[in-house]
């Protein structure tokens, strides 16, 4: 999942999930993780975020 920052990055986050967790859910676990940290405020837009399956 790669959210966009107000320093104009995209920040990647890996979020461990069922198959059947709803794409809401996981923009909400990177979020917060991204929000805990050091980096740069992250867009809590949800059609900001790049969401991608990795299999």
């Amino acid at each position: 999942m790669a959210l966009p920052a107000t320093d104009g990055r995209l920040y990647v986050y890996r979020v461990y999930a069922p198959d059947d967790a709803l794409p809401g859910d996981l923009f909400w676990e990177a979020w917060h993780c991204h929000d805990e940290g050091p980096h740069p405020r992250a867009s809590d837009l949800f059609d900001a975020a790049e969401i991608q399956p990795l299999f």
